[in-house]
């Protein structure tokens, strides 16, 4: 029997470093495995809108510090580094036979259409995956900020935020074994306690349009799709 999602249109967040590995910024491993839940997801019949990072490629807080460079320079090449990234899932998404479009906030025409909100309303009418890159096109936001603003503008129900750890802690649980994580926890607590969920512009924004964040662990096949059919997962920011 087929289950009916909970959620009809999701924009998918995903950082940089889900794409690859220690030993190169692509994993063929990691990239089939995240993308054979995405094409699940898809044929549960959601539209899904994807907003990558670039981390895995070049991280512009890392040029800023190791290299002085000026922070709008830095700030592109990570704008550029998301393009790269959206071009390979793109590619592996249709090599399982799934329309994607690929839209870039910076104009790349050879590679990728302009960010349009209303040709990404009618792509996802038209049953296609959109992958969003370039962040917001503008230095000094987050791509974290940039998929807040995606979801947003595309009428998304949801934002699911897929990252290496299992929620939202009240410490780092990487290096903190006693750090424990909130099922729940609204906007306001997020941002008053600074919690490193995104960065506090994207919190700002959602709290702003009312638009939900489900933090989750990515890494865990199957967690995408169960939250999608509505099983409670990660932690839920609102």
């Amino acid at each position: 029997m087929k289950v009916k999602p909970k959620y009809k249109r999701i924009l998918l967040k995903l950082s940089g470093e889900i794409l690859g590995d220690r030993n190169y910024v692509f994993s063929e491993k990691s990239l089939s495995t995240l993308v054979k839940e995405i094409v699940e997801v898809y044929r549960m019949g959601v539209d899904i809108g994807i907003v990558i990072g670039g981390g895995n490629i070049v991280r512009g807080s890392k040029l800023v510090d190791q290299l002085h460079l000026d922070k709008v320079t830095a700030d592109y090449t990570g704008m550029l580094s998301t393009v790269i990234n959206g071009m390979v899932l793109q590619s592996m998404i249709e090599k399982k036979g799934i329309n994607t479009r690929m839209m870039t906030a910076i104009e790349i025409k050879q590679i990728a259409e302009p960010y349009i909100r209303r040709k990404a309303l009618s792509h996802l009418d038209k049953k296609r995956i959109v992958i969003f890159t370039g962040g917001t096109g503008n230095p000094f936001f987050t791509t974290d900020t940039a998929a807040v603003l995606r979801a947003s503008e595309i009428g998304c129900e949801v934002l699911l935020k897929g990252t290496k750890v299992d929620g939202v802690f009240d410490l780092d649980p990487v290096k903190n074994k006693n750090a424990k994580m909130f099922k729940n926890i609204n906007y306001s607590s997020v941002l008053i306690k600074e919690l490193n969920v995104m960065d506090m512009t994207a919190i700002s924004l959602s709290r702003e349009n009312k638009l939900p964040i489900i933090v989750f662990n990515i890494l865990k096949y199957g967690n995408l799709i169960e939250i999608v059919k509505g099983k409670k997962i990660g932690t839920l920011v609102s």
